[in-house]
């Protein structure tokens, strides 16, 4: 992903002292702006540094072929579908950069947490479980809204440092676009090995609910507390 053909991501400031980041991936044909209104508005922790970055412009399989941003190629719907493994993985290596960059700014890999929506969300389930294998440091937690697995033939992948980490799974019951059951999967393939996962329906399509928000907003809150220690003692 040529950092030229990429709009900077959105920076969402902490309110307080910068103690946590969330790096939060938007879906198929949106913008990091969009999902950046929303925790602004809705889910705002006063000790967290929120990044929305931007997906570039590409043509997509699934859409004839229109260029809309996204954050690899999506070449069918089914859970079996064939996938875009070199758009992923350039995917991968600019998201690792952006941890990275906070971790020489001085955050704990362990207070660095990525959510996402819909394929955003796939991406951060792909950069957590099977990414492992090359960022093999323990991060925060993990968000996925509407979301499914990619590369899961690969999972847990031979590494340990996120096999403990809490995991956020919200699904609309009625999406269809990412059925619920992409989301039922995604929670079986998961608690296989990493317990400290959670499935929650809404009464939604392929969106977000009020009660979904404030639930992650829960969620994040409890994962990530305000205070260095209490989230060190948690690890131990």
């Amino acid at each position: 992903m040529a950092a030229s053909t990429v709009a900077p991501p959105i920076i969402l400031r902490s309110v307080e002292k910068h103690t946590s980041t969330l790096i939060f991936f938007h879906g198929l044909g949106d913008q990091g702006d969009g999902w950046a209104s929303v925790f602004k508005e809705e889910m705002r922790v006063p000790y967290i540094k929120y990044i929305f970055p931007n997906a570039q412009s590409r043509p997509v399989t699934l859409n004839f072929g229109m260029r809309m941003p996204a954050w690899y190629d999506i070449l069918g719907l089914t859970a079996n579908s064939a996938e875009d493994e070199q758009g992923i993985e350039i995917a991968k290596d600019y998201v690792h950069g952006l941890i990275n960059k906070e971790i020489e700014d001085g955050i704990s890999p362990k207070r660095i947490s990525i959510g996402g929506f819909s394929m955003g969300a796939a991406l951060a389930l792909y950069l957590k479980f099977i990414a492992g294998l090359t960022f093999d440091k323990p991060l925060g937690c993990i968000i996925s809204l509407s979301g499914y697995l990619i590369q899961r033939s690969k999972l847990p992948g031979d590494h340990k440092a996120n096999l403990k980490t809490p995991v956020f799974l919200g699904h609309g019951q009625d999406d269809f676009l990412v059925p619920y059951s992409f989301g039922q999967l995604t929670y079986q393939e998961i608690h296989k090995f990493n317990p400290n996962v959670t499935l929650i329906p809404y009464q939604c399509q392929h969106g977000t609910t009020p009660q979904e928000l404030a639930d992650t907003l829960t969620f994040i809150k409890t994962s990530i507390p305000a205070e260095e220690e209490s989230c060190e003692n948690n690890e131990k």
